[in-house]
């Protein structure tokens, strides 16, 4: 195995544990009353995610005309949701609880493992060009936040722990997958033409989940606790701010 192979290997290796770190935090807390916290957490971190990594990142690659995928991204999700996988059900007033069916967590898996899929492209060029150190700090600060909102998403379809794990680990090795399709097609294809389009098209999704579901949902359950809730919601988008400027978008 060569320096550079095993160098991705190990590194793939650390990003997946920090991913079902973050799940972990989520799944393994017993006190269900948390979960719309962490819902409200989840939201801020995709708002961050979007505003504060994606967009600027698909500006830099692509510039102005990366920002069309958007809401095209927004749509996507809407009509998955909507009319192709969750069946929205005709509830009365006095209805408990809306059932949005499973498209919100596949939904938000699919925009995370875009994300981290050219999460995994960096990485390869990264340790090709020497620092890889630097992107994989860059990626694990990420992971961690954003899994802990994908398990938060999760359980609160009602998804059990292995499912939530396996969709957390499924979403981590994006990363090698990312890495080896570098690898793979550096000699043929040029992502850096594709990676702005993807990042504004996964800044869509994400928006979409953080208005559209997340935040509703945050409202309509976490009346008793607005504060607190709320608290978490700067706090996601805090997280995210501070990434990056600590680590600067074009790092990841």
């Amino acid at each position: 195995m060569s320096p550079v192979v095993a160098e991705v290997v190990l590194y793939s290796f650390i990003v997946v544990v920090s991913a079902l770190a973050g799940a972990g935090v989520v799944i393994f807390n017993d006190r269900s009353t948390r979960l719309v916290t962490f819902l409200a957490f989840a939201a801020g971190v995709m708002f961050g995610a979007a505003f504060f990594h994606m967009l600027p990142e698909a500006y830099e690659g692509g510039g102005w005309w990366a920002f069309a995928l958007v809401p095209m991204g927004f749509l996507f999700v809407l009509v998955l949701e909507r009319y192709l996988v969750a069946h929205a059900c005709e509830e009365p007033p006095d209805c408990a609880e809306h059932v949005h069916g499973h498209a919100l967590g596949f939904s938000a898996f699919l925009g995370l493992s875009t994300h981290t899929l050219f999460d995994g492209i960096a990485l390869g060029s990264s340790v090709k060009e020497g620092v890889g150190a630097m992107a994989l700090l860059a990626i694990t600060a990420h992971k961690v936040p954003s899994s802990l909102s994908l398990a938060s998403i999760l359980q609160a379809e009602g998804k059990k722990r292995g499912t939530i794990l396996a969709y957390t680990a499924l979403y981590g090795l994006m990363v090698p997958v990312g890495a080896v399709l570098y690898f793979g097609f550096d000699a043929v294809l040029s992502f850096q033409s594709l990676a702005p389009k993807a990042l504004a098209f996964s800044a869509g999704t994400f928006l979409y989940i953080a208005v559209s579901d997340l935040l509703p949902h945050v409202n309509k359950h976490g009346r008793d606790k607005p504060g607190r809730n709320l608290v978490a919601l700067a706090a996601g988008l805090l997280v995210m701010f501070v990434l990056a400027r600590l680590l600067g978008h074009t790092d990841h």
